[in-house]
This record gives structure tokens, C-alpha cells and sequence, in this order.
């Protein structure tokens, strides 16, 4: 069976809106596994997977079953939608079973990190955010390849705490641009309500390195 290296989730039509496609279709990139497939190609989380090997992804169950059924070391073209603009990547379609055992094998290489002097918290999205520091890392016990900013609480009965983000997710991205600090999130939100933005794309990961995406609603 062949493999990508993909984790995906599903277009819903909030994430269709923010990322500007007209409808919910393809396949959205959350996580890549390193030196699978899909990396060595340049698929990156946050691309949407429109065609795979010529083959229309209307939704996101489409992808999966057409990669297992393309014969394993095939080259083929991968189209995907990256800030608005198609491109199409080749990829070589590796075997499931390889795949399994690359996974097995890639354990966390924690990194000693020395602690940084505490920064107060910043209150964006009805998030308190604060920059990663070595501390934070030891404390929440979160991997070292996980960058980003770090929430340290969520007010009840916010936008974000509806849609499952807790303490100890960080944000990766917001609005497909990388961020490090809570300054920096505040700035990219202020910057979307000025070009009349409704909503945010937000890239959320676990404390262990698992993305997904959640598209909240700028207040006012």
C-alpha cells in the first residue's frame, strides 16, 4: 500500500473562508512526517491537497485511499493550495509498512534548554499567551521541535476555549505566518481586523507535537 506521510483534517467551510478558496474541498496538511514522502516533496502543514497523481481530492477521506492505492515508488504530481497560490510538488509514494516502522523510530531529541527569566502574559482571542522558555519546556514537558507561543489558560466561555484550545497547546501559526511571541499574535490579529477579517486561522499543536488547525472569530 503506498503512503504519504500526512496527517491531514478536514476543509471545513470556516477554514475554506479564511484561507480564501471559493468552496471546502481537499485535503489540509497538519503534520508531515519528517523525511516521509510528503516532506521530502516540500508539503508543508497548512497546504491544502487539491490533486494527487491527476486525481481531483474533493474531500478529505478521497486522500488517503487514492495514495494506498498508487503503486509504491511512483513518481507523482501533488497539487496544493499554500497562501493562495497552486503548486504542484512531486512527490515518490513510499510503502505503508516503511512508514510504520520510520515513525516507530523517530524518538524526541530533547534538547537541554536553559531557563529564561519569566515573561508576564499577554491576553489575545481571550488566550493568555507567553513565550516558550526553557522552564516552560521542563514544566509542560513540551518537545523540543514544537516552537511557537504557549497558552498558558483559556477564559471559559471564549470562542477559543469552544473550539478545545487549552492550556498547554502552543500556536504555531496564526494566520499562516509563524509566530514567538504573544506580541506577535496580537499584531497579526490587530493587522486582519484592519483589512476586515472576520476570522483567524490558527495553527495549534499539542504539547507533543501533534497540529491541527481551529479558525476562530475576531471580536469587533
Amino acid at each position: 500500500r503506498g503512503w504519504l506521510g500526512v496527517q491531514i483534517q478536514t476543509v471545513t467551510e470556516e477554514i475554506a473562508e479564511t484561507l480564501g478558496m471559493g468552496e471546502a474541498r481537499g485535503a489540509l496538511v497538519g503534520d508531515v512526517v519528517r523525511d516521509g514522502p510528503a516532506d521530502s516533496a516540500g508539503i508543508k502543514p497548512g497546504d491544502v491537497v487539491l490533486k494527487f497523481d491527476g486525481k481531483d481530492i474533493e474531500e478529505m477521506r478521497d486522500l488517503p485511499k487514492i495514495v494506498a492505492d498508487t503503486p509504491v515508488g511512483k513518481e507523482v504530481d501533488v497539487v496544493v493550495l499554500r497562501k493562495g497560490d497552486e503548486q504542484t510538488l512531486q512527490a515518490k509514494v513510499g510503502r505503508l509498512e516503511d512508514g510504520e516502522k520510520q515513525i516507530a523510530s523517530q524518538d524526541e531529541e530533547q534538547s537541554d534548554q536553559q531557563a529564561e527569566p519569566e515573561e508576564p502574559a499577554d491576553i489575545v482571542l481571550g488566550m493568555k499567551l507567553k513565550e516558550i522558555t526553557g522552564a516552560d519546556r521542563e514544566t509542560e514537558e513540551i518537545a523540543s521541535d514544537v516552537a511557537g507561543v504557549l497558552v498558558v489558560e483559556v477564559e471559559a466561555g471564549t470562542i477559543a476555549a469552544d473550539k478545545g484550545i487549552e492550556a498547554g497547546n502552543v500556536l504555531v501559526e496564526v494566520a499562516q505566518e509563524p509566530v514567538s511571541t504573544p506580541e506577535e499574535v496580537l499584531a497579526r490579529v490587530e493587522e486582519l481586523k484592519k483589512e476586515g477579517r472576520k476570522s483567524v486561522l490558527l495553527m495549534v499543536s499539542s504539547k507533543t507535537g501533534d497540529i491541527r488547525f481551529v479558525v476562530l472569530r475576531i471580536e469587533g
